[in-house]
């Protein structure tokens, strides 16, 4: 990341760290600590509050609040006189963000970041909001009033800030608390999780509860999973019109791939421009199994544009992903670089959301022929006044978000032209606008590699690989597996590690990287059937287990407990944007207790279910991935083993119909002949028995490892799937 040197400044510490967001703010006239020992000792020796600012790089507020707060040099001073300052990304040590996000949520009710805290010395919070302006407005406080108040406190009244200290103390030791009653939450959770789900599902719009709304892919992963189980339509109907509507929407970035943070409004038309990588992870999830169930062209499109986007922008060389894209960039023409000097001089020079994103009618007209423009504003809802309606601020004044206001088919009756004609000057028409686009300042791109969200990235690339059969996304996935295991490992010990970045790696994996990456590795095996990947995951599920297994209880702890500094060790439940490490890891524990006949591993799942029955009983909306794995508990699932080379066409031929249908409880082995069906047979024995019959590629589709008829015909493995 390159680090613009403001005139006359100096950096702070922050400029010896590696993370972009501390980056960011290493020439803010604050003096920035990192989290660790010699700020915490500072605090301590000259007995100062904390103050710790949480976030992240792509992070809208966080911006507003560095140039209103942290680059004011009146204010800097004061902190630096009366505080102790601490910049922490959240990304990098998601334990520290959790732990204070959880004082914030008590104390305010709510959160979000930019997170701003009050510490005692020992790290104890006692005062906390979000986004603190720089001057007081609208009745609330502004950061010079906050922080004069909290120093009057802290010199005359420190027994306040202790009571508070302590209250809150006890408010952490009793979330971390694993005093829990173990509960079978039983095939009765499920339902009244598809019933909670359809009485806040918005029936105009789609999607679930009001604006803004979130795209949440565990939802659709538990949606999907139900409708299988049960046939009930709605939950079916409820996923499929809320990815439409998503993809169709401007939370859909139409010109070059990807989808954006979440809709600020009730439509899916104005988003939040943020790009994430586990939000792109997960979604082509979601899409490659609406089109395994429908067969629409329309969802494996949309995941192809994900993937696509992925492998352009967000894939380091070396074969890992990138974190995030910002929502905010500098301003520009759509024919930037070719602007006159004098033009380029005048540009504004503060970054503004969503300007890489939205066009002008003129910037289109301008781009595109006649033909061209007509078609491309008609279908993409470009008006000549800006076609944003929700922008309380005036942000979007006079601009379009893109979005599908008409398809080609209906392109084809409105301009009486043949839909192929339709579809090619579309294709065409985007191409140009996307070479624009491409000469405008580009947003900021988070470039660390983290170990969790990139095994979601490999699970979807492998997913990808089966349902398209694109060998792309084959390649991508195990070339970030090889990169995440050759690179994100301590030297000394071996255990993974979670952040990588410019070289280094760092950081202690917390259940989330070893959940997530174990759950790229199941599936990467599944689709390239090399044995290394499923010994990878063996391997991490034993040390994950160690570190984090709760063995008196069930469930796993988020974090090893070996960081002092981190106050309280929790288990997580709340399946939000992304899914929690215990979820993911009973559904990983489940399949591998189906792959290695290993039934420790089926125990320590179902007795981490019970740990969570309550939760799953009682909230079930607030754990769809927890519903999931609890689904996967109450099936008979599918040994689908193929007898057969992974490179023989014929192999291939066989695992296309087991691709093309959504089969959400099943393991897929391979069975070469060689040394990796002997590695598997020494954990499960009865895959030493199965053999190509014929010569030829040999399909076995067993539950409980009884077997119909083994079959080398395509359409055989097709009517088996179908009939079972």
């Amino acid at each position: 990341m390159k680090n613009e040197q403001p005139h006359g400044t100096k950096p702070n510490r922050l400029i010896n760290e590696k993370s972009p967001y501390l980056l960011q703010h290493a020439y803010n006239p604050v003096d920035w600590y990192p989290w660790g020992d010699e700020a915490f000792e500072k605090a301590r020796r000259e007995d100062k509050p904390i103050f710790l600012s949480i976030g992240y790089s792509t992070c809208y507020w966080c911006h507003v609040m560095e140039r209103e707060v942290f680059e004011n040099e009146d204010l800097a001073e004061l902190m630096n006189k009366i505080v102790v300052s601490i910049k922490v990304d959240r990304e990098e040590r998601p334990d520290i963000d959790r732990v204070y996000m959880t004082a914030l949520q008590a104390m305010s009710g709510s959160g979000g970041w930019p997170m701003s805290m009050f510490l005692t010395p020992d790290l104890k919070p006692f005062f906390g909001a979000t986004y603190i302006p720089p001057t007081s407005n609208y009745g609330r406080s502004g950061f010079r009033e906050v922080l004069e108040h909290i120093h009057t406190i802290w010199t005359t009244d420190r027994k306040e800030i202790d009571e508070a200290g302590a209250r809150l103390g006890e408010f952490l030791d009793k979330v971390a608390s694993t005093d829990t009653t173990a509960t079978e939450a039983g095939e009765g959770a499920l339902h009244n999780g598809f019933v909670s789900f359809s009485r806040t599902y918005d029936v105009r719009n789609a999607g679930f509860g009001g604006a803004p709304k979130f795209p949440r892919p565990v939802a659709f992963n538990f949606l999907l999973r139900y409708c299988k189980r049960t046939g009930n339509q709605q939950a079916l109907e409820m996923s499929l019109e809320t990815l439409k509507r998503m993809a169709n929407g401007g939370m859909f970035d139409h010109i070059g791939g990807g989808f954006h943070r979440y809709a600020t409004d009730e439509r899916w038309h104005v988003p939040h421009f943020e790009k994430m990588l586990y939000d792109q992870a997960q979604l082509v999830i979601s899409y490659l199994e609406a089109h395994q169930i429908t067969h629409d062209q329309f969802f494996a499109d949309v995941a192809r544009d994900v993937l696509d986007y992925v492998l352009r922008v967000m894939t380091d060389t070396e074969g890992g992903f990138y974190s995030a894209e910002d929502a905010e960039s500098l301003p520009d023409d759509a024919f930037g670089a070719s602007l006159p000097v004098d033009d380029a001089q005048t540009r504004p020079t503060k970054k503004q959301e969503g300007a890489f994103y939205t066009w002008t009618k003129d910037e289109i007209d301008r781009i595109l022929t006649p033909e061209e423009a007509q078609l491309f504003s008609r279908s993409f809802g470009v008006e000549e006044s800006g076609n944003v309606i929700a922008d309380p601020h005036g942000v979007f004044r006079g601009k379009n978000i893109l979005h599908i206001l008409y398809s080609a088919e209906q392109l084809s009756k409105q301009f009486d032209l043949p839909v192929g004609q339709v579809k090619q000057t579309l294709a065409t028409a985007r191409g140009k606008v996307f070479k624009a686009r491409e000469r405008r300042p580009h947003s900021h791109l988070d470039d660390k590699i983290l170990t969790s969200w990139n095994g979601l990235m490999i699970s979807a690339f492998a997913r990808g690989y089966q349902v398209l059969e694109d060998p792309r996304y084959l390649a991508a996935a195990q070339k970030a597996a090889r990169f995440l295991l050759e690179n994100l490992r301590d030297d000394a010990t071996s255990e993974l590690l979670h952040r990588y970045r410019d070289g280094e790696a760092r950081f202690e994996a917390h259940l989330d990287d070893h959940a997530f990456f174990i759950q790229g590795l199941l599936d990467l095996y599944e689709a390239a059937f090399n044995i290394r990947w499923l010994n990878a995951a063996l391997s991490l599920t034993d040390r994950q287990n160690k570190l984090f297994y709760d063995a008196e209880r069930g469930g796993f702890f988020d974090t090893s407990g070996r960081d002092k500094s981190v106050l309280i060790r929790t288990k997580e439940w709340y399946d939000g944007a992304e899914p929690t490490g215990n979820s993911i890891t009973i559904l990983n524990l489940l399949r591998l207790a189906q792959v290695t006949n290993n039934q420790e591993f089926n125990a320590m799942a179902r007795k981490s279910l019970a740990c969570f029955g309550e939760r799953l009983l009682d909230t079930p909306q607030a754990t769809p991935q927890f519903l999931v794995a609890l689904d996967f508990s109450h099936s008979k699932p599918k040994q689908i083993i193929i007898a057969g080379k992974p490179d023989d066409p014929h192999t291939r031929a066989l695992l296309r119909p087991v691709h093309a249908q959504f089969i959400p409880n099943k393991i897929i082995m391979l069975a070469d002949g060689g040394e990796g069906q002997a590695e598997l047979a020494a954990h499960n024995p009865f895959i030493g028995s199965l053999k190509m019959i014929g010569g030829k590629a040999t399909a076995y589709i067993c539950e409980h490892y009884a077997c119909k008829l083994p079959t080398s015909d395509p359409e055989t493995v097709a009517q088996q799937l179908a009939n079972q």
